[in-house]
């Protein structure tokens, strides 16, 4: 077996599979990102769009694609979700990746019809409490960090709303704006034209510390869930067994590439605030994110298969 090192790599063109449709959010951060790196590494860096399953598709193409650094995934934070809600996986989340690098965090936005109630976060819980299981939220699909971050919430904050599934954050927020669903956890790419039009209320933001992209948006946290946080996210990995000095340098390539100012414009759409970490750093934070996915699915038996 001939192996592949990191100083004869790479010497051929990259595939860049996104487990998700061509023209999304994460398709344009991963062209982005592909053209950088074209760049950098004098080799064409080619996306493929391999989309299906919430991810799990073109997941599992990467699982069992050699291990030579050629084969590359970015995708988001239902990877971390998907051994949650599935029992059958086409691969093993654990032992068939390795994270290169955690490229961007970005916040979901609390977000309500123009027309609803509730003017902030307080009053949408007061609404919530006073009508048990007759408000509906909408989710861009079962088992996607909308989703997740949604019951999330109704754990933490011991309310009770119906799930409404959609294709996509499009359809889903056509419903929400027309009154059918009463709430939602948006991206601000998704979200931010139906913002400005005035067409949607955001009541809060899920990440840590306040977006910079909305800073007079207050934090779930901040609003009296100190154990609530949530970010969407993209990242990269590539398959097990990929060497690690391959691992190592796409991982300071990209940190490379996540200084260019296109690049940096296509994550500021998301609200989103560039990182570039290390493969250790975004392996932990991956274990991480998983475990706590994990814990929710357990505890309030959400099982999508």
């Amino acid at each position: 077996m001939q192996f592949v090192q990191a100083k004869d790599w790479p010497n051929k063109p990259i595939r860049l599979i996104v487990p998700f449709p061509a023209a999304g959010g994460t398709d344009a951060v991963a062209r982005a990102l592909a053209n950088k790196l074209s760049q950098q590494l004098n080799q064409p860096v080619v996306v493929e769009n391999k989309a299906g399953a919430n991810g799990v598709i073109g997941a599992e193409a990467v699982a069992h694609a050699a291990p030579d650094g050629y084969t590359v995934m970015l995708t988001i934070a239902s990877h971390a979700i998907a051994p949650a809600v599935s029992k059958k996986l086409p691969y093993d989340t654990d032992k068939d990746f390795v994270g290169v690098s955690l490229i961007a965090k970005y916040p979901y936005l609390f977000t309500v019809p123009s027309n609803s109630p509730a003017n902030n976060f307080k009053e949408f819980i007061e609404l919530a409490k006073k009508n048990p299981g007759k408000l509906t939220y909408a989710s861009s699909g079962t088992g996607s960090g909308p989703h997740l971050g949604m019951e999330l919430l109704l754990d933490v904050a011991n309310i009770d709303l119906v799930h409404v599934p959609y294709k996509g954050a499009a359809p889903a927020n056509n419903d929400l704006i027309g009154g059918q669903v009463q709430s939602m956890l948006n991206n601000l790419l998704a979200g931010a034209g139906l913002i400005r039009a005035k067409k949607l209320k955001v009541l809060a933001v899920t990440s840590g510390s306040r977006s910079p992209a909305l800073p007079d948006i207050p934090t779930i946290k901040e609003l009296g869930y100190p154990k609530y946080e949530v970010d969407g996210w993209y990242g990269v990995f590539v398959p097990a067994k990929t060497p690690p000095d391959i691992v190592r340098q796409l991982s300071v390539e990209i940190a490379k590439a996540l200084k260019d100012p296109e690049l940096l414009s296509r994550l500021s759409n998301d609200g989103a605030m560039p990182i570039g970490s290390t493969p250790k750093e975004f392996q932990d934070f991956f274990i991480n994110e998983k475990n706590q996915w994990a814990n929710l699915t357990k505890k309030i038996k959400l099982e999508v298969d």
